[in-house]
């Protein structure tokens, strides 16, 4: 079956955050798709809606198995059942564990650049966000460990958490499993347990896949908690529906209690067979998919090499979102994102949102069919050039 993906949505009006904008203005921000879901998945849920009876809901086997047979198949990794359980999504499930797994006053280390929402986890919670920089190549425009201050982070006796993203948003880089081993290893070191997002796993765009903590060796799991979801990958966030997967009895036991205590462990009446259907039959529509959003990078890629060529993409190899070097333009992109939003209706994230070296960064959304990318990279053109 051959899925559309260029059909272009009208999400005004329809409650969208990310479409709640001017009628001239094109938002290439916030991290969901301008693409209608597997259609296996609609119907899953269609049947459900037919069912008229909506009482409390609880996941089952059913959606534990499928969890466990997506990771095998899709990522070759072993999950095993009994590690998971449901919770009503990755951010949820971090402000719990930060509540629940350490102290007022502690230090949750991240490392910057760094998806934003983090920050509200943490300081909500009232612990002390801790950054470590990752050092960036101006050479080519890649990220790489600073493994010294890592560590020296993590020496700190206040730093009882780690928040690792994996793959990392904004810069799409996927870590290593060699990687992976040797941050865990650390964090073990210093005593500190590793909360994964792992949300934007299934979106590795091309070269080698990504690594699942919870796949590691078992000396190398025992102080992670690994958070999935079908939510950017079937672009299905408003289900609110993500998996703790915790292979350490003891600190699963304690993640339960954590999701249990600030109450984001209950699904809605769509969560589970959303959930279900998605990974039990949406391999083909999201294989489909990331050809499309390869070729959407691709067509970026070429575009400000030939038409913005003081601008320079960092070449992550997964998720829908791009992150951009403008340094030759600007240190400060937050000015810049506001001036291509007043001249062209372009909507694009300021790197300054990310914290670290952001201020030289922006980051673009391009899971859009293939006329909005375009549109967008020539508003994009114009207002630079201007």
């Amino acid at each position: 079956m051959e899925y559309d993906f260029d059909t272009i949505l009208d999400r005004r009006h329809t409650n969208s955050e990310k479409w709640d904008v001017k009628p001239n203005e094109l938002p290439m921000t916030t991290a969901d798709m301008d693409f209608k879901t597997a259609p296996e998945i609609m119907a899953a849920m269609t049947k459900k809606i037919a069912s008229g009876a909506f009482g409390y809901e609880y996941p089952n086997e059913e959606y534990f198995n499928a969890v466990a047979s997506w990771y095998k198949t899709e990522h070759n990794a072993k999950a095993d059942p009994s590690w998971m359980r449901f919770a009503t999504g990755v951010i949820p499930s971090i402000t719990a564990c930060v509540n629940y797994l350490s102290h007022e006053g502690d230090n949750v280390l991240l490392m910057e650049p760094v998806y934003n929402t983090f920050y509200n986890s943490i300081l909500n919670s009232g612990r002390h966000a801790f950054p470590t920089q990752l050092k960036y190549d101006h050479s080519t425009y890649t990220y790489s460990v600073d493994w010294d201050d890592l560590e020296d982070k993590m020496s700190n006796p206040l730093t009882t958490l780690m928040i690792l993203c994996n793959p990392h948003n904004p810069t799409g880089y996927v870590w290593s499993r060699d990687e992976l081993i040797r941050i865990i290893k650390l964090a073990q070191k210093h005593g500190i347990i590793v909360i994964s997002d792992e949300i934007h796993g299934d979106l590795v765009l091309t070269g080698p896949d990504y690594t699942p903590t919870f796949s590691l060796p078992e000396d190398c799991r025992q102080n992670v908690v690994t958070l999935v979801s079908t939510s950017k990958t079937f672009n299905v966030a408003a289900l609110h529906a993500a998996t703790g997967i915790v292979p350490n009895p003891l600190l699963r036991e304690h993640f339960t209690r954590a999701i249990n205590k600030y109450e984001v462990a209950e699904p809605n009446l769509l969560a589970i067979p959303g959930t279900i259907a998605a990974y039990t039959q949406g391999a083909d529509w999201l294989h489909q998919l990331k050809k499309y959003l390869l070729g959407n990078r691709e067509y970026l890629v070429e575009f400000i090499k030939k038409n913005l060529p003081k601008l320079h993409v960092v070449p992550g190899t997964a998720t829908y979102l791009v992150w951009i070097d403008v340094s030759e333009v600007t240190d400060d992109s937050a000015t810049l994102a506001q001036k291509i939003r007043e001249k062209t209706g372009l909507i694009i994230n300021p790197g300054t949102y990310y914290h670290g070296n952001g201020s030289h960064f922006i980051r673009i959304n391009i899971a859009y069919p293939r006329a909005q990318v375009k549109d967008g990279l020539e508003r994009l053109a114009a207002a630079i050039k201007n």
